[in-house]
């Protein structure tokens, strides 16, 4: 391993962060089976200790417990932190397009200036700092134009209150739709072994326009960590339980996909899991991988990720490895 952590600049923005972030879904409990905060904590602060600046959050991970543990951990320690969250899942209005319920309350994706100007307001208060420094649109609006959305944001930013834009769950219309609005800086995107339909326009798009992409669920949910064997039962609300992703037959070819590349992972003192993630951050056009963990553990483990370097060879191994054993992975 390196002794450096990758670092690289979110687009056009000049913000330079750690190739690897700290995605923070998980903490917020929802859709997880709930959270400890204490843990959840000191997650947080190992990650900065190893070298993660980049910390990702959003008001929908738990209706702000996941921004309210974020600001409790990153205390006393913002110069280190480069903070992402996001904007555009509501419960305060009943505006825009309605997206899910929360506990009986309707969520809808709302973009509306008005909107914009409440969310900042709401998640600066929740992260206990004075400033976001990549502030992120969560889903889309169809009910917003773009440009209305993107005067908000920029008015926001000469303000002093978020540094960079990005925008999340994206085609390549809407990074047109963004960029012919003014300056996007990065797009968030599902990217991983088992999810790859971006590589096709996308990608090639992004790289194009210098538009950085943070990738998230590098690890497919956990499901490419390497740590869910066949025995493994999921319960209660976490989302896993009738995923069929998770179904016995892909735990399985993962299993061979993980025997496959254990050399790799052993020339570099590394996990598989920590293998899987360099893989995806010297994929072309992925600029940042977003690993979510729930124990100081997983955090510093992750972390490490962003010191390996594959050569490529290993890499060609490793995608000839995950053609073979993933391409019929089951939906």
């Amino acid at each position: 391993m390196s002794p450096e952590m990758l670092t690289r600049t979110i687009g056009a923005s000049g913000i330079s962060a750690s190739a690897i972030g700290l995605g923070t879904w998980a903490i917020g409990g929802w859709m997880w089976g709930g959270t400890d905060e204490a843990q959840s904590i000191d997650t947080i602060r190992a990650s900065i200790d190893e070298g993660v600046s980049l910390i990702d959050t959003a008001p929908a991970y738990g209706q702000g417990l996941s921004e309210e543990i974020v600001g409790k951990a990153i205390k006393g320690r913002r110069d280190k932190v480069v903070l992402a969250t996001k904007l555009g899942l509501v419960w305060h209005t009943k505006k825009g397009n309605h997206f899910f319920d929360y506990d009986g309350v309707p969520v809808h994706r709302y973009l509306g200036a008005d909107s914009v100007v409440y969310e900042v307001e709401q998640s600066l208060r929740r992260l206990g700092t004075d400033h976001i420094d990549h502030y992120i649109t969560h889903w889309q609006d169809p009910t917003t134009p773009v440009a209305e959305t993107m005067e908000a944001l920029d008015r926001l930013k000469a303000q002093g209150k978020i540094r960079s834009i990005g925008a999340s769950n994206v085609s390549v219309a809407d990074v047109q739709a963004y960029l012919a609005a003014g300056q996007l800086d990065a797009v968030q995107q599902e990217y991983s072994m088992v999810v790859r339909d971006m590589e096709r326009d996308l990608l090639p798009f992004c790289a194009a326009n210098n538009v950085s992409v943070l990738s998230y669920s590098s690890l497919a949910l956990g499901l490419l960590s390497g740590k869910i064997g066949p025995d493994r039962v999921f319960t209660g609300d976490d989302q896993r339980k009738d995923n069929p992703r998770f179904s016995l037959a892909n735990r399985r070819k993962v299993a061979a996909l993980m025997e496959a590349i254990r050399p790799i992972a052993e020339a570099h003192g590394a996990s598989e899991a920590q293998v899987v993630i360099a893989w995806t951050l010297q994929q072309p056009g992925i600029t940042f991988s977003l690993c979510g963990a729930r124990s100081p553990q997983q955090a510093r483990e992750n972390a490490q990720a962003g010191r390996i370097r594959l050569s490529g060879e290993e890499l060609n191994q490793i995608s000839e490895a995950a053609s073979r054993h993933l391409t019929k992975l089951d939906a």
